[in-house]
């Protein structure tokens, strides 16, 4: 039987849609989907290592925080807000 298991992570929301349009992450896989569904903003060497240690996590069962770390990273290269880590540094700016 070859089933794709989970791999869970910290839940994370990222404005991935547009200004206060919020997609949920709780799985690798969500990532995943964010990073290879057509709406990220641009590719550059932090998306392709998120997208690299998200395959690692599914393929080979790294710990997806590691992949979710990563996503963080190439989120912020691209200019999106990620929730809840992203809270404080939002509440300074307002």
């Amino acid at each position: 039987m070859d089933i794709d298991l989970p791999v869970s992570i910290k839940p994370l929301d990222v404005e991935i849609n547009g200004p206060g349009q919020y997609r949920h992450a709780e799985t690798v896989q969500d990532l995943v989907g964010m990073l290879m569904g057509g709406r990220w903003p641009k590719g550059g060497a932090n998306y392709h290592t998120a997208l690299w240690r998200s395959m690692e996590a599914i393929e080979w069962y790294v710990d997806g925080e590691t992949a979710r770390v990563a996503f963080v990273e190439a989120a912020h290269e691209a200019g999106l807000h990620v929730l809840p880590d992203d809270m404080a540094e939002m509440k300074k700016a307002s």
